[in-house]
């Protein structure tokens, strides 16, 4: 995919902004790109659709902002992975709102977007506290890979393979395996199994879920993450003896496998409410 300034656009826009021409489709699924909830703040509708159709295909969740002033609120209110920032913006402008991130104590890596390959820009951007620069045109293969460089320096690689017990995740390929058997799931269902199996091993709560695998979409009152959970329960867990994902009541999901005594707390657990129901019933029978 190549992304780059249109001459029709560069007449009518003073400020620098940028068209783009058709790009190729965004099969392309490269390792460490999945699990992420980013914001994209670019005000070229096209752009920003194409940019984040491709992101969106790699599993990570995408606001788009398309001015200053809604990424700065964008970014007040959500926790975001990282930032791929245009810098001419309609409001604030990029570099304006890259200060205001960093003078807030946002520390997420800020990747900025241009159309002005001038040096005395890149230094700007850099200066107000910017992680990398990419001009356009651009290859959409060349923004994933500086997203991965940026993941890198923040600590935040994704391994190329997760295996928890006898499950393996091929994050390359997007691919689920238990015991040898293909699991076949869709992207949003990959990109929860993904965060979970990522965070094995320690409890994870519905907000964390949401503010990393949902978009600014996600409705908090609804049943969404409870409906994922299940689908992905069912497909991953339903031919083993040993499950790994786990629900703990009031606190979140935990994945991984459990001892002999977990195992056994997680029993009985999940018949408690099956006991109370039945014992409420035959209250109810008693009465009648």
């Amino acid at each position: 995919m190549l992304i780059r300034a249109s001459n029709s656009t560069r007449q009518q826009r003073r400020t620098g902004g940028i068209g783009c021409q058709q790009v190729s489709h965004f099969s392309l699924r490269l390792p460490y790109d999945a699990g992420m909830r980013l914001l994209l703040v670019e005000d070229d509708a096209r752009i920003a659709r194409f940019v984040a159709k491709g992101l969106r295909e790699q599993a990570y969740a995408v606001d788009v902002a398309n001015t200053g002033d809604d990424a700065l609120y964008q970014a007040a209110i959500n926790t975001y992975d990282l930032v791929v920032l245009d810098v001419m913006i309609p409001g604030r402008n990029g570099f304006e709102v890259c200060r205001e991130l960093r003078k807030s104590g946002q520390r997420m890596p800020i990747l900025m977007l241009t159309a002005r390959d001038a040096v005395e820009d890149r230094i700007t951007g850099l200066d107000h506290g910017a992680d990398d620069y990419l001009t356009k045109p651009f290859e959409f293969r060349e923004l994933l890979a500086r997203l991965r460089a940026l993941l890198r320096r923040s600590g935040e690689l994704r391994p190329a393979k997760i295996a928890v017990a006898d499950l393996v995740l091929d994050t390359a390929a997007q691919s689920v395996s238990r015991a040898g058997r293909n699991v076949t799931l869709t992207a949003k269902e990959y990109a929860l199994l993904e965060y979970l199996a990522r965070n094995a091993g320690r409890v994870v709560g519905r907000a964390e879920i949401a503010e990393h695998v949902w978009d600014e979409s996600f409705d908090p009152f609804s049943n969404l993450i409870e409906v994922y959970v299940n689908r992905v329960r069912r497909k991953i867990d339903a031919d083993s003896s040993k499950p790994l994902l786990h629900t703990r009541r009031g606190a979140g999901y935990f994945f991984g496998p459990l001892n002999d005594s977990e195992a056994a707390d997680a029993a009985d657990e999940s018949a408690s409410p099956r006991l109370r129901a039945k014992a409420a019933s035959s209250v109810r029978k008693g009465h009648a």
